[in-house]
């Protein structure tokens, strides 16, 4: 589990999981241990203040930091633990001691798919000394509550006097996301014929009002549409009366029933079946973004050709599958478990998984994976991961897992909601009241003035204005193979300015090839080949592997070699044909006393590009130079040039000498380049960068393991079917194509500019209304379109990121 270390405040670095413990000095076999709750400490920097005031002390073994549930683990060989809190509390952390093992339950309310409900179940729990910790994810519907152990009941209890249908997926298990879906439970959606006919009702009754007709039958059909389509707004709104929340279905109950009091009845029944329509809308419109990553799931068919212990084929469910079962994949079928290719081979589809567009050659031995299409030959593969497992059940879990966590907008929209609509609530009754008392105002028109305030008084638009843009663009990346772990990642993507890659693996296929080879006998060209190829076949060596596959692919035949040997650090030996022979690195060529001033520049002049070379000789001559690279993708080259079009400098750690360090990032076009590397030489370059800039790190080996951690942003290179990465990553890239980091940081722009056109949106609606009530030029009618409109608009305007 990677660890971050960032020197600022930028909301949590990992929200869905915890932080390992670090070892501050040498393990104690008696060491104690104790947990803290500490409610100020939700960021890295109050993680780093932390470490440094108790990371000096005497006695302290390990810190355990959990920033998600803001809890701290401290593992020590102190007499008693009040140094402890006497440090914390001189660094003004507010520590309680934990003196219970917390459990975490994930309970799916089906009913939970806007602020409104979150903000009334917040309220209702958060009064329960049970319960530590909530967790919401709107999107998935899901609650995860950290409480006391045997206070499952109760809270499921409490959620059911909301008239919610709690359904407990798991319990007494810190596990932050599944795969399996919610339950789906009745919601009783209102019966669009009823809607309908409070439409036609209180349109009726506006016109009766109108043409002036009769007041009884206009307050009927106005009483029947209030009650039709506004039947349950007054349910809940009651239930959050009763609790003592303002939400949009108290307001908008108060308000309606305020205007029947005041005789306004045909716009009362109006606003009432306006709102109902407007939060139809929006709930289906909430549901295109909650379903954009859960619709992945239908990718993977729900059976598999499994070959049975008789040797007979049969049709199994998926989830029924075994790992180490043999399944059997017909061209054009789907894969419904991961596995590994045991006979046939054939081209397949893993847009789902890695976003390319190009079908992937797979043969023997290659990873394969659910939901991917078989394009061609029909293949048997051995199950590598059950199906709830897979590579895409985990992409599909890490997605949902980062909705849940809060990005530092959200973060900022949920402190302003709290005190707007206590605040308008306020206003509304002194607008009621004051002019009426003071002013002489007539007491009907300034409180329908109030009414009209409390419509706009919700912050619906502005709450949800965020999830839905952040939901969208997470998903958006998932489907074109970008795993962010976070909406706190997908914010800061657009903010740096450095980023660090590795070289091996991540700028270049990680693959030597021959490159060029140069027979010092133009006339024996061929023959210098076939030995080389004769020589290198026999060696398990990269460089040697190289020569032997481009000769290979060449259709050279090898010969027969005699007392063959390995040279250590020099290269091989034998004989073909009776003729003693060598290929091997400059050393040995220097040592047989072959090494001329000519041949010296010659081998000089293609290891400045990066080049390893080696030399086929007899004991007389060299015969002939051979060199071998390790490529650049033409994908990197295309996503540096891109990076630089976006204002982000580029910087190569590499652990090759720096000559091919130099080498390779002049060709792919980056701006800095350091060799011999180590894994703490990255760590502490990274640490540099990252004092005066924002810096990402990419990288796709153990030894970049420190810098990824280190770095604003981690970028792990083809991460499919690795748990790991999958897991630990800021960021992960589905494949090898370096240009997804460049798609990511648009998207991370896009993401920035649709948030800010959200606030902006909600809050001006709101504003501009507020102005307008105060002078009078406010109806409910406008209120009700001011209030849900925004809540549209921001919502479509967060969904175009679907398409992003």
């Amino acid at each position: 589990m990677k660890q971050h270390q960032h020197s600022h405040c930028c909301g949590t670095a990992h929200e869905a999981a915890a932080l390992p413990v670090v070892d501050l000095r040498p393990q104690h076999s008696a060491a104690k241990h104790v947990s803290y709750r500490i409610d100020n400490m939700d960021c890295p920097t109050e993680e780093a203040l932390i470490r440094k005031k108790l990371g000096g002390m005497d006695g302290i073994v390990a810190l355990d930091f959990n920033l998600m549930q803001r809890v701290l683990s401290v593992s020590h060989t102190l007499p008693d633990t009040r140094s402890i809190e006497q440090a914390l509390q001189h660094i003004d952390m507010h520590a309680v001691k934990q003196t219970s093992t917390l459990n975490t339950s994930r309970i799916a309310i089906q009913e939970m798919d806007c602020p409104t409900e979150e903000a009334l179940i917040r309220k209702k729990l958060g009064g329960m000394q049970a319960v530590d910790e909530m967790q919401f994810n709107l999107m998935a519907r899901v609650l995860t509550v950290a409480h006391a152990p045997n206070a499952l009941p109760d809270i499921v209890a409490a959620l059911q006097s909301l008239s919610f249908n709690p359904q407990v997926l798991d319990s007494n298990t810190a596990v932050a996301a599944t795969t399996e879906p919610a339950p789906a439970t009745e919601s009783k959606p209102y019966k669009k014929y009823l809607l309908g006919a409070a439409l036609v009702a209180a349109m009726a009754a506006e016109a009766i009002n109108f043409a002036g007709g009769s007041t009884l039958i206009e307050m009927l059909l106005a009483a029947f549409a209030i009650l039709a389509s506004g039947l349950k707004t007054y349910q809940k709104g009651w239930i959050a009366l009763k609790n003592l929340n303002l939400n949009i279905n108290a307001l908008m109950a108060i308000a309606v029933t305020g205007a029947v009091l005041i005789g306004h009845w045909p716009e009362a029944a109006m606003v009432m079946v306006l709102f109902t329509i407007a939060e139809l809308i929006e709930a289906k419109s909430l549901d295109r973004a909650r379903n954009a990553i859960r619709g992945l799931l239908d990718l993977s068919p729900e059976k598999a050709t499994v070959l049975q212990a008789d040797g007979s084929w049969q049709q199994v469910l998926a989830s029924a599958v075994a790992i180490g079962d043999t399944v059997r994949v017909k061209p054009g079928e789907r894969l419904a478990v991961d596995g590994v290719l045991t006979s046939g081979t054939s081209s397949i589809n893993q847009a789902p998984i890695t976003g390319e567009s190009l079908p992937v050659e797979k043969n023997i031995g290659d990873t394969v994976f659910a939901g991917t299409i078989n394009e061609a030959g029909s293949f048997e593969y051995r199950v590598s991961a059950a199906a709830n497992h897979s590579t895409l059940a985990r992409i599909i879990a890490a997605v949902e897992s980062a909705q849940g966590s809060r990005a530092p907008t959200q973060r900022f929209v949920d402190q302003f909601s709290k005190w707007y609509t206590p605040i308008v609530f306020v206003i509304a009754l002194l607008v009621a009241i004051v002019p009426p008392l003071l002013l002489g105002g007539a007491w009907s028109e300034w409180f329908y003035r109030a009414l009209v305030m409390l419509v706009i008084a919700c912050p619906c638009a502005l709450v949800i204005s965020t999830p839905v843009s952040i939901v969208s663009g997470l998903s958006a990346a998932a489907k074109k193979g970008i795993l962010i772990k976070g909406g706190v990642y997908l914010e800061q993507g657009k903010d740096l300015q450095w980023l660090a890659l590795d070289k091996t693996g991540t700028i270049t296929h990680g693959k030597p090839v021959l490159t060029d080879m140069l027979s010092l006998q133009a006339d024996l060209a061929a023959q210098n080949q076939q030995w080389a190829a004769s020589l290198a076949a026999r060696s398990d060596h990269p460089v040697s592997k190289a020569i032997a596959q481009a000769a290979q692919e060449q259709g050279v035949n090898v010969l027969s070699v005699d007392d063959f040997a390995a040279l250590a650090g020099r290269g091989t030996q034998g004989q073909i044909n009776g003729e003693n022979l060598f290929l091997g690195n400059t050393r040995l060529l220097q040592e047989q006393g072959l090494l001329t001033p000519d041949l010296a520049a010659q081998i000089d002049a293609l290891e400045q590009q990066g080049k390893t070379v080696v030399t086929l000789m007899n004991a007389q001559h060299a015969l002939a130079l051979f060199a071998v690279a390790d490529t650049i993708k033409d994908s990197s080259t295309r996503a540096i040039t891109e990076l630089h079009e976006l204002g982000i400098k580029t910087i190569m750690l590499t652990g090759d000498n720096q000559h091919t360090a130099t080498a390779i990032a002049a060709q792919a076009g980056i701006d800095a380049a350091k060799g011999n590397m180590l894994p703490e030489h990255k760590l502490a370059e990274i640490a540099g960068l990252a004092a005066h800039s924002k810096v990402g790190m990419v990288g796709d080996g153990i030894n970049d393991t420190p810098a990824l951690a280190r770095a604003d942003i981690g970028f792990a290179m083809g991460a499919a079917g690795a748990d790991t990465a999958i897991e630990t990553a800021d960021v992960a890239l589905m494949d090898d194509d370096l240009r997804k980091i460049p798609q990511f940081i648009r998207l991370s722009q896009a993401t920035s500019a649709i948030l800010k056109q959200n606030i902006a949106l909600a809050l001006g609606i709101k504003a501009v209304f507020l102005v307008l009530t105060f002078t009078g030029d406010a109806t409910m009618w406008m209120a009700v379109f001011a209030d849900m409109g925004a809540s549209l608009l921001v919502v479509g305007n967060g969904l175009r990121l679907l398409k992003k």
